[in-house]
C-alpha cells in the first residue's frame, strides 16, 4: 500500500469518527478507572536524606489526594514507619514491598493504573542493579517478578535513585512506563531527579499543554530540564541523566515525545482519579463516557501521528487540529461535571 493511500485511509477513519461524534456510550456497569499509588523510600544512610525523602513523598502524596486519589489507594513504605504513622503504611524492606504490590494486584481492576515511585539510593555491579532498602537490597530482577503481578494494569515505575538506569532494560514491557533518574548504573552520585519530579505535580510550570493536568511525560520533561538547570546554576558537572521507556523495547530515551517512539503512553498517564478529576466527579456515570471518548480521541491522534511523515503537511495539520479541538471539548465537559455535580 502506497504512503498516499495509507494516509488517506487513516484520514478517512479519523474523519468518520469525528462525523459520528466519536463518543462511545457508557454502559451502566462501566466504571472510571482508578489509580493506585505506591511510594517507597529506601535506606537513607544519613538523617538529611531521610528528611528529604519523606518531604518529597508527602508533597506528592498531597498532590495525589488533591487530584482525587483516595487515601485508601495510596501506600507509603519507609525505612522508619514511626516517622509519620498516619501516612506511612509499612516498612520498605523486601517483605513490605512484596506485600504492598500483592495488595495492589489483588484489588486493582484491569483498566486501572498503578504508579510506583522509588526514592533513595541505588547501586549496580555485574549487571545487577539494586535499590538500597532496609535489610537486603531489592534488585531490578526482584521488581521484575513483582511487576508481573500487575500485567493487566497500566503501570508507571519511576526509580528516582542513583545508579537506576539499568532498571529500564529489565522492567521494560507492554503497557508499562519505566523512568530512571540516571542513564546507567555508573551514575552513582546523589540524584536531584526525585525532587524535581515531585515538583512537577506539586508546583506550577509542568503543564505545558495547559489542559489543567500534568502527564507523566510532562513531569519527566520538567524534571529533566530542572535537573540540568540546577547543575548549570551550581557550575557542576551533571552526573545524572534521566531516561524514559514506554514502548517496551528496553531502550530508554532522554527526549521522549508525544509522537514517540517513547512518550506516547507516558503522555496519557495522569496522576489522579479519572485523569485528575475529583473523586466525587469520577463516580459520575457521565464521566465514564467522557473518559472513554477521551481515550478514543487520543488513540486517533496517535494513529495520525504515526503516518505524519507520509502525509501532506496541510492535511496533517487539518486532521490534527480537528481531533485536538474535540479532545479539548471533551476535557472541558469533564471539568464542567465538577461544577454541575449533584
Amino acid at each position: 500500500m502506497s504512503p498516499a493511500i495509507e494516509w488517506l485511509r487513516i484520514a478517512a477513519v479519523a474523519g468518520a469518527a469525528l462525523l459520528l461524534g466519536g463518543t462511545p456510550q457508557a454502559s451502566p456497569a462501566q466504571a472510571v478507572p482508578q489509580t493506585h499509588v505506591l511510594f517507597i523510600t529506601g535506606a537513607s544512610g544519613e538523617p538529611r536524606f531521610a528528611t528529604a525523602f519523606h518531604a518529597q513523598v508527602m508533597a506528592l502524596r498531597a498532590a495525589a489526594t488533591g487530584a482525587g486519589i483516595p487515601d485508601s489507594l495510596i501506600l507509603y513504605l519507609a525505612e522508619d514507619p514511626s516517622r509519620e504513622p498516619r501516612a506511612i503504611t509499612g516498612r520498605s524492606n523486601r517483605e513490605g514491598v512484596t506485600q504492598a504490590i500483592e495488595r495492589i494486584a489483588g484489588r486493582a481492576g484491569p483498566d486501572d493504573q498503578v504508579l510506583i515511585l522509588l526514592i533513595g539510593h541505588g547501586s549496580a555491579d555485574n549487571e545487577v542493579s539494586r535499590f538500597n532498602a532496609p535489610g537486603a537490597d531489592l534488585t531490578d530482577a526482584d521488581f521484575a517478578k513483582l511487576l508481573d503481578r500487575l500485567s493487566r494494569q497500566s503501570v508507571a515505575f519511576v526509580n528516582a535513585a542513583s545508579a537506576s538506569g539499568d532498571f529500564i532494560k529489565t522492567l521494560s514491557g507492554p503497557n508499562r512506563v519505566v523512568v530512571t533518574a540516571t542513564k546507567s548504573g555508573f551514575e552513582r552520585n546523589e540524584t536531584l531527579f526525585g525532587e524535581h519530579f515531585v515538583a512537577a505535580y506539586a508546583k506550577e510550570g509542568a503543564d505545558t499543554d495547559k489542559d489543567g493536568r500534568v502527564s507523566l511525560l510532562e513531569a519527566f520533561t520538567y524534571a529533566r530540564r530542572e535537573v540540568t538547570r540546577a547543575y548549570e546554576q551550581s557550575n557542576r558537572l551533571q552526573t545524572e541523566h534521566a531516561m524514559l521507556d514506554d514502548d517496551g523495547d528496553g531502550v530508554g530515551r532522554a527526549d521522549p515525545a508525544a509522537d514517540g517512539p517513547d512518550g506516547r503512553r507516558a503522555r496519557g498517564f495522569f496522576l489522579g482519579a479519572a485523569g485528575g478529576l475529583p473523586a466525587g466527579v469520577a463516580s459520575d456515570p457521565r464521566a465514564a463516557a467522557l473518559l472513554a471518548t477521551q481515550r478514543q480521541l487520543q488513540q486517533q491522534i496517535d494513529s495520525l501521528r504515526v503516518v505524519k511523515s507520509s502525509m501532506p503537511e496541510a492535511e496533517y495539520e487539518k486532521q490534527l487540529e480537528a481531533l485536538l479541538l474535540k479532545l479539548a471539548e471533551t476535557t472541558r465537559a469533564l471539568r464542567a461535571l465538577e461544577v454541575r455535580k449533584p
